[in-house]
Parts: structure tokens; C-alpha cells; sequence
């Protein structure tokens, strides 16, 4: 009896494939692939591009982009948004556009965020050799540029036959599925397979679905979990990005209401608790509140749910300094769990979580610990409120005064994007998360660019969600490109725009290092050599309203206040201008130290003068072993 087949091409048959793929968890059903970005060239165009305009956009919705890197960046924003369930694949032709996707499939690797990377590639007949935009390699003759994205990808395959597609595809939608082991994959696609038919199997293009696991966690491991909680004096929850991936904000909120336990949240994991919740003690690490990284100190154990433990978080290794200081990690990677030598719960994070809970019944934290933390919480609200308010009007804003006006523009379904600059800081800081999708920090990459094509596809994933890209000038000039592409969509993103002249963030960090903000600003050249002169006479409100926007300019904390009402009414793109004042920055110092090596030899006093406080602040470095 012989299998019914479809002829089709390559290309045809995988976008076929792709468009019946879905995720299940906890019994709702997602579109794993929901749509397809692309620009094409002659490495694409006629295979890819011939297949996606075939197929129509009722089988695969797609997505013209401006830019191969910002492309990634909107299907993760989109992925990141929908709890990981549904993904974006992004196709480009070979050259450029496939090197072009190499620094977003990091940021998705990195962030453990799915996106099907789909580039073309040289011809696997080798009949055209070299053809247009080919690297040749001396002595490998199978190498092209699409190589370069093996290290940033979690599943990568050279397609060189038709009937290869059939397991290269199923393998790449099982780590797009996986929680696990997600992350960017990459399918190269050379350009003559891509337009070569096939008799493929009709049970290839059947409906599939892909569930989403939730493992619990190990009896023996959940005992050992217990012991460590019950005996603890002064737990402490790092909260990061897997309660959000997993949905389990519900399950923490019922663990910190039974035990007592505070929270203190990574980039990743802000919003896991809402801000006002009392056991929510706000960002921790270098960029933390003081009443977490207070805590953090004199933790005696330390409970990691779903994070990284980044050296942001850990303050590259100098903040749980208490000599008797123990970790537990809660993550669905062993890779992750056993970090800082943890006792491990490697389980899916609602899971281990609700296990936690029923295990430590009537077990709770001493009254006296908890006064502590929630003392310690008041007073960081005050700090809170002097930062974000304004004695004048009238005065130019600070930072921290945007951010302020920004606060009290927003509602619970608001969605707040950054990823780079002097912004993640004071937002890790000082933002009063309102729901577990609300701060949508790109801090693991923390690559500029990506706010305004992440704040497209959060828009694609959420229709009518109000979302805000906060940028400034340095991360604009990177890449403004896509909002060409949500004036063509028309999808109201706000871009709240910030004008300071320069990378104030690494000017900051340059003058704490040595480097006396070199090579930071953006001026004319001085006499000297030095850009030292006046500010550049750039327009980027003009740039944005070239590009399509609506644009709003504010001069001060009143007109801030009034624009970003008026952006967050519009259904317009619309972007908020303004320069804010950096004379007089209102953000609270830092309260835990970051590891940048400072020169251990130096003629400028400035760097002497660093060195010392580098040697005096590496000391307190420990390995937790």
C-alpha cells in the first residue's frame, strides 16, 4: 500500500509544515510558528519568498521587516510576551542578511527565547561556485557565513536534501517547544534545494502538537528543598525570568503569603510579585534597591527560582556574603540549578513551586525578619518618591522624573520595553511593576536596538496593549529603522525618545573605571583632538517623524506628563521627545558593586585612582562553593 504524497518544494513543504505546528500547556492550545518575518534577495526570493506567496497569508501570516537583526528582535519581543508558547520565524537571503541575524539569534539564545531562523545559503550542487556574496574558505569547502551562527544557535542544520527537511524540521520544532533547551534555531537553506520539488508524505503536513512539559520536582530532591527552608533564619527568593516563562506568579505570591519568604527580582524577574505585594523588595544586585541587596548580605539562604544568576545579580560575586550563606535553586535546567554549588529542584518552576508550598505547610519565617524586610521597604519608597517627583513643573525632567510621569500614565496592561543604557538601571530600580508582563527588560544580551522591533511583535502578540519602547539617542541611532515597519502595519507603539547627547550609561561606568568618559560623547571635535565640543546639531524627533511617527516634544516635567497622555491615547505610532536634564541626575547610587577590571597600571590619575578602589572592592569577591 503505498503513503499518499504532496510534490512541492522545499520551500513549500516547510512552510506547509511550519503552519500546523502548535504548543499545548496546561491544555490551551498556541500556533507554535505564528507568522513568518522576511527580507528577501536572490537567496530567498524565489523559494521562500515563492513559497510564503503561495501559501497566502490565511496559512502563514507574514511580516516585512527593515532590518535582518531587528526582525529577530520583534519575534522575540513577541515570543517573550506569549510565556515562550509561540515563536516568529525570520527568513534572509545569503550574505549580509544572513550575518545580519547573528547578534539576535545571540540575544535569543541567551535570553532562552524561541525564534526559527531561516537564511539562505550557497548552492548545495555546487554548480554556481563562487556565486554572489560566497565566502570562500581555503581549506573547508562546506563552510559558509551561515556558520557563524552555530555558537548563538540551540539547533542549527545545513539542508542539503529534500528528504533531509523532514527530520531537521521535526528536531527544530522540539527545541523551540522545549523549556528547557530553547532558544534561537537555525535552518540554512541553500538556495537551489530551497526550489527543488519533492514527493513529501502527507503525514508530514498532518496537525502536531508539541506539549509543554511541567515537570515536577524529585521527591528526594523536594525533602532536601524542606529541610534547607525550615532550618533557614533569614531565606531570601531571587525571582528571574522562569516564573514569568512558566506562569507561576500565582504559585509565588501563595509560597510568600504562606512562609513569609521576601523577594527580590532580577532583570528577567521583576513583576513576579506586583510591586506594592509586601514581600516584594524590588531589583537586586548592582542595579538593586538597598533593602534587597541589604538582605542579600546577611542571607543565610538563598532561594534562586528560574534565574541565570548573572554578575549583575551576584554583584560578580560580592554580594551573599554570609560566611554560612547556602543556595537552592529552583530551574528546569539542570545547567542553571546546580549553579553556586545549589541544592537543586530542576522542575518546572508553577510546579516546584506548589510542591514547596504544600510541603512547608504551617512553617513561617520569624515575625521579627519579616519587620525587618518591610521597614526596610518604606523607606525604599520614599527614595522611590523623591526620584520621581518634581518640585517644578516647570523645570526640565530628570531621568528618573520621566520615568515618574511615565508611572503615572500607565495602566496594569501596559507594557514597558529596554534593553540598554543608563534606562535598565533606574528601571530595575525604581519601576513599580503592575503585572507579571508589564517590565520587559532585555537585560541578558542588553543589546540597543531592540526596544522599538521588540515593542512590534509585543504589539502582534497583544493587540491593543499599550506599549511604551524607552530609548535613548545612542540606542535610537542603532536602529530606528522598524518603525517604518509599525507605521506600515499600523500598530500604535509609543517610542518615548531621550536626548542626552551621547552614551550617558557607559560615560557614567568610563568615569568610575579610569577612562574619563572617552570616546562617549556626542560632540564635535575640540582643538585638542577630543570630542569635547558642542553638542551635535541632530534632530531625532524630525528622524522619527521622517519615518512616519507622530511626534510629541516635551520641555518639561508638565509637557513630559501631558505628551505621554497623549501618545498612550493615540492609535497612532507616536513617539515622545525630550532632553532630559543630565546636570543633575536624581537616580539613588548604586547599592552593590559590578565588576569591570580597571588598569593595573596607569599614568592618569584618574585611573590610579580607580585601580585602588577596584583592588579595595575585589577583595570581598568569594567563589560559593
Amino acid at each position: 500500500m503505498s503513503t499518499p504524497t504532496r510534490r512541492l518544494t522545499v520551500a513549500q513543504a516547510l512552510v506547509r509544515f511550519l503552519s500546523v505546528q502548535y504548543t499545548e500547556r496546561d491544555g490551551v492550545r498556541h500556533r507554535l510558528i505564528a507568522g513568518t518575518w522576511g527580507i528577501f534577495g536572490h537567496g530567498n526570493v524565489a523559494g521562500l519568498g515563492q513559497a510564503l506567496l503561495e501559501a497566502g497569508e490565511g496559512v502563514m501570516p507574514f511580516h516585512q521587516g527593515r532590518n535582518e537583526q531587528s526582525m529577530v528582535h520583534a519575534a522575540v519581543g513577541h515570543a517573550r510576551h506569549l510565556d515562550r508558547l509561540s515563536a516568529q520565524a525570520v527568513t534572509t537571503s545569503i550574505g549580509p542578511g544572513a550575518t545580519n541575524l547573528v547578534t539576535g539569534a545571540a540575544l535569543a539564545t541567551i535570553n532562552r527565547i524561541p525564534v526559527l531562523l531561516l537564511p539562505g545559503d550557497y548552492f548545495a550542487t555546487r554548480t554556481a561556485d563562487p556565486l554572489l556574496q560566497q565566502l570562500e574558505h581555503p581549506t573547508e569547502a562546506d563552510v559558509s557565513v551561515n556558520d557563524t551562527l552555530r555558537p548563538v544557535s540551540r539547533w542549527f542544520d545545513r539542508v542539503t536534501r529534500p528528504e533531509a527537511l523532514i527530520p531537521s524540521a521535526l528536531n527544530a520544532m522540539r527545541i523551540l517547544a522545549d523549556p528547557a533547551e530553547t532558544g534561537a534555531v537555525t535552518l540554512a537553506l541553500p538556495q537551489d534545494v530551497q526550489a527543488e520539488a519533492y514527493d513529501w508524505p502527507e503525514e508530514f503536513f498532518a496537525d502536531r502538537v508539541w506539549r509543554v512539559r511541567r515537570p515536577a520536582p524529585d521527591p528526594v530532591e523536594l525533602a532536601e528543598a524542606v529541610r534547607a527552608v525550615r532550618s533557614a533564619a533569614r531565606p531570601l527568593i531571587v525571582a528571574g525570568g522562569g516564573i514569568h516563562h512558566s506562569k507561576a506568579e500565582e504559585a509565588l505570591k501563595a509560597l510568600v503569603d504562606a512562609t513569609g519568604i521576601p523577594v527580590a527580582s532580577t532583570q528577567a524577574g521583576k513583576g513576579s510579585l506586583r510591586h506594592d505585594h509586601p514581600a516584594d523588595l524590588g531589583g537586586i544586585g548592582h542595579t538593586g534597591t538597598s533593602v534587597s541587596d541589604d538582605l542579600a548580605r546577611t542571607a543565610d539562604l538563598v532561594i534562586g527560582v528560574g534565574t541565570r544568576y548573572t554578575d549583575f545579580t551576584t554583584a560578580s560575586g560580592t554580594l551573599f556574603l554570609d560566611p554560612g550563606v547556602r543556595f537552592l535553586n529552583l530551574n528546569i535546567t539542570g545547567f542553571d540549578a546546580h549553579k553556586l554549588a545549589a541544592r537543586t529542584l530542576v522542575c518546572d518552576a508553577r510546579a516546584g513551586l506548589k510542591a514547596l508550598t504544600e510541603a512547608l505547610s504551617g512553617h513561617r519565617v520569624d515575625p521579627a525578619y519579616e519587620s525587618e524586610y518591610r521597614t526596610g521597604k518604606e523607606r525604599w519608597e520614599q527614595v522611590v518618591d523623591a526620584a520621581f517627583g518634581a518640585a517644578d513643573e516647570n523645570a526640565v525632567p530628570t531621568q528618573t522624573q520621566l520615568l515618574g510621569a511615565l508611572d503615572a500614565v500607565v495602566g496594569d496592561e501596559d507594557v514597558v520595553i529596554n534593553a540598554a543604557g543608563s534606562l535598565p538601571g533606574d528601571l530595575h530600580k525604581l519601576w513599580r511593576a503592575r503585572g507579571p508582563r508589564q517590565y520587559h527588560l532585555e537585560y541578558g544580551y542588553s543589546c540597543m536596538g531592540y526596544e522599538i522591533p521588540a515593542a512590534i511583535g509585543v504589539q502582534q502578540a497583544s493587540p491593543g496593549t499599550p506599549v511604551w519602547a524607552l530609548v535613548g539617542d545612542g540606542t535610537y541611532l542603532m536602529m530606528p529603522t522598524e518603525i517604518v515597519t509599525a507605521v506600515q502595519e499600523g500598530l500604535p507603539i509609543n517610542l518615548v525618545l531621550i536626548q542626552n547627547h551621547g552614551y550617558a550609561s557607559i560615560g557614567g561606568l568610563s568615569e568610575t573605571v579610569g577612562a574619563e568618559r572617552f570616546g562617549t560623547a556626542y560632540r564635535y571635535r575640540a582643538a585638542d583632538g577630543t570630542f569635547s565640543g558642542a553638542p551635535l546639531p541632530v534632530d531625532l524627533a524630525a528622524n522619527a517623524a521622517s519615518l512616519g511617527m507622530d511626534v510629541l516634544r516635551a520641555k518639561t516635567v508638565r509637557e513630559l506628563r501631558e505628551a505621554l497622555a497623549a501618545a498612550r491615547a493615540s492609535d497612532r505610532p507616536t513617539c515622545v521627545y525630550v532632553e532630559t536634564d543630565t546636570a543633575n541626575p536624581a537616580a539613588p547610587p548604586t547599592e552593590a558593586w559590578w565588576d569591570v577590571p580597571v588598569a593595573e597600571t596607569a599614568s592618569r590619575e584618574a585611573a590610579v585612582r580607580a585601580r585602588g578602589e577596584y583592588d579595595r572592592q575585589v577583595a570581598d569577591r568569594r567563589r560559593h562553593l
